[in-house]
């Protein structure tokens, strides 16, 4: 157990918390909550060992292990994706590598010194099997294709993968390893729905202690037990998980303020009674006393959390064609290799379209195909008439000019629709008010930044809003203001996000981007948003892009009251049909998945048989015999790992084509 007590910390004049108590004990997950900047890392760091505390004291026991993930990481290893998780298990990685150096000492030796060889390649591979060192491998793989891994990812070498890919490698390290704590910067980031989901369900069940940070309420809610809040220089811990933190601040406020009100109310009548007994002789030491009670006072204060509540008065754009966009069989690729094959989409005016999809599915590359960075393959991509558009990717908080401030920043892009209107207030209404508007770029904090680009981003009049993933590094009041501003923007929207508290709060309608295909559902079905979700189950309202291109209706369609409820029976005996068709259409690839599966249980079967011969004292009498079992081992154990490749590629086509009948 990990016990916090009584931290402080200040940067100047500037205390970021004090007092700060709470524990870490096994099974026990806490959500860090906070503003930008209100010291939710620091935090994490203290609890680490990497900063000192100014007051307080973390007590680790000596034996416990911690794994901590950054928000960002800047050295990495030089082998491979599988490498870099491996190393979550050092001491399996060492008795391997002393087992093959043991190997060859065998081999090369006589007499005592082999005699020694084989008694420490006895006790190596005994201490190897007792750490679970052959199932390592086979877990590795598990954890990366949990995280959207595909299994010939785990052979790349790890300087190929762009920066998102290696952070979702350096979190399949962490899970692997199994610290008996995990500390997690806003582990989220850089994954998609779909791998969010799987580590929901892992983190879950997680037996160690984790204290994270995180903006996704749904994550939140789905993962930590207790919520630990950093806000106005104190931390306040609550029992339960997002939903439940919410109600239970307000009730606290709720009663901070009543306390405050009567502290007031009786300030106020003291006050009175000084006022109008100041002067009287016979009521001085009465007057005096009440002016000492006031001075010694320890007044409530009541901290505001609730977010500033934004106006957003965007400037109306003209009004575009009624398709805002439309792909006619699109196939859209890179150097000849199509991403995405026979996408048919119509999007219309005032529409809000939440993109959904594991990583790599193509979201980006549709992205590019309505802002004109790609050209079809095949098929036509038509932008409507009158349409202007507007794109905000993180990589446009980079292009922030570090030395203007955030209003220079906004007036470099103002266009004539602003001239007469105050940026301060646009400014204001990104949570940007006050001394903050004069602060320079590089003093703003990340969140503030996103903040910034998302103001330059939504400033002018455009009818079409592109943003891919905008609310990475964002905390939750600043979501709260994207939430808003996406809500109130009067023009059509095309969205790349993980948050599925914002998916459900802006979306009209959803595209899922899966195995090369594009598929429009009206309104926001749980069951497409979260498909890998225990019980989930995609509802009648997902419709195929093309038929609602080639539909009749003029704008977003209702999820409910549109079809006739069908018998039980019709409905029985329809998802009898289905199943049915599902298991022809797969039962090739299930049978293969099945009979490798088969394969490697045998084989490992006979790998545990081999390691049990080899960890028995009496068989290094025969020393050909050793021999003969360390070949026959190596041998199995090559053939476990070509079979374990097969079986992931199997069961990965199995699951894809599965996906596809759902």
């Amino acid at each position: 157990m990990i016990t916090v007590s009584g931290l402080a910390k200040s940067y100047g004049a500037r205390t970021l918390f004090r007092d700060v108590t709470f524990q870490l004990s096994d099974g026990r997950r806490i959500a860090l909550v906070g503003g930008n900047g209100a010291g939710k890392t620091t935090l994490i760091e203290i609890v680490l060992g990497v900063i000192e505390a100014d007051a307080g004291a973390v007590h680790r026991p000596k034996d416990q292990t911690i794994g901590y993930l950054p928000q960002e990481i800047t050295e990495w290893g030089s082998g491979t994706v599988l490498d870099e998780v491996l190393a979550g298990k050092p001491e399996i990685q060492e008795l391997e590598h002393r087992i093959e150096q043991l190997h060859g000492d065998i081999a090369s030796t006589a007499g005592a010194e082999h005699e020694r060889a084989l008694a420490a390649f006895g006790e190596a591979q005994s201490r190897f099997e007792s750490l679970g060192g052959y199932a390592v491998e086979a877990e590795a793989h598990r954890v990366l294709s949990g995280l959207g891994f595909a299994p010939q990812d785990a052979a790349r070498p790890l300087a190929e993968l762009s920066g998102g890919w290696r952070m979702r490698a350096a979190l399949a390290r962490l899970l692997l390893a199994r610290p008996d704590v995990l500390l997690l910067d806003e582990p989220t980031n850089h994954l998609d729905t779909d791998s969010v989901t799987w580590l929901e369900d892992t983190l879950a069940a997680y037996a160690g202690a984790i204290l994270f940070v995180s903006h996704d309420r749904d994550f939140i809610d789905a993962v930590a037990e207790r919520v630990l809040e950093v806000s106005g220089g104190t931390a306040t811990e609550y029992v339960g998980g997002f939903a439940e933190f919410v109600v239970a601040r307000e009730e606290r406020l709720a009663n901070a303020r009543a306390a405050a009100a009567r502290q007031a109310k009786e300030v106020a009548h003291t006050e009175r009674f000084i006022e109008r007994f100041r002067y009287k002789a016979t009521k001085s030491r009465q007057v005096q006393s009440r002016i000492k009670t006031l001075e010694k006072l320890e007044r409530i204060e009541v901290p505001d959390h609730r977010s500033k509540v934004a106006r957003f008065g965007f400037p109306p754009p003209r009004r575009s064609s009624r398709l805002v966009a439309e792909l006619d069989d699109v196939t859209v690729g890179y150097d000849g290799v199509p991403v995405l094959q026979g996408v048919d989409l119509a999007v219309e005016r005032g529409e809000k379209l939440a993109l959904i999809g594991p990583n790599g599915a193509g979201k980006t590359t549709l992205l590019r195909l309505l802002l004109g960075e790609l050209a079809p393959m095949a098929g036509t991509c038509t932008i409507g008439t009158n349409v202007d558009v507007a794109y905000f990717a993180q990589h446009q908080v980079e292009a922030l000019d570090g030395q203007r401030t955030a209003l220079q920043e906004l007036q470099a892009v103002a266009g004539a629709a602003h001239r007469d209107r105050n940026l301060r207030t646009v400014l204001g209404s990104f949570g940007l008010s006050g001394e903050a508007a004069d602060r320079k770029i590089t003093a703003l904090s990340g969140g503030e930044q996103t903040r910034l680009a998302l103001a330059k981003a939504m400033l002018n009049p455009v009818n079409l809003l592109i943003m891919d993933e905008p609310t990475n590094h964002l905390d939750l009041p600043s979501c709260d203001v994207l939430e808003d501003a996406l809500e109130a923007y009067p023009g059509t929207i095309v969205l790349v996000t993980h948050d599925r508290y914002l998916i459900r709060s802006v979306a009209t309608s959803l595209v899922a981007v899966r195995n090369g295909r594009v598929e429009l559902h009206r309104g926001v079905d749980e069951a497409v948003l979260s498909p890998h979700a225990s019980g989930a189950t995609p509802s009648a309202t997902a419709d195929p892009a093309r038929s609602s291109r080639r539909g009749t209706a003029a704008g977003p369609a209702s999820t409910s009251g549109e079809r006739s409820t069908p018998s039980r029976v019709t409905a029985r005996r329809t998802e009898a049909g289905r199943r049915q068709s599902r298991a022809n259409a797969t039962r090739e690839l299930r049978q293969k998945a099945e009979r490798l599966e088969r394969d490697l249980a045998r084989v490992e079967d006979l790998v545990a048989d081999l390691q049990r011969q080899l960890a028995d004292p009496d068989t290094y009498q025969a020393p050909e015999r050793v021999k003969e079992l360390v070949a026959a081992h190596d041998d199995a154990k090559d053939r476990a790992a070509v079979l374990m490749d097969q079986w992931l590629e199997a069961q990965g086509a199995l699951d894809r084509a599965q996906a596809r009948f759902a």
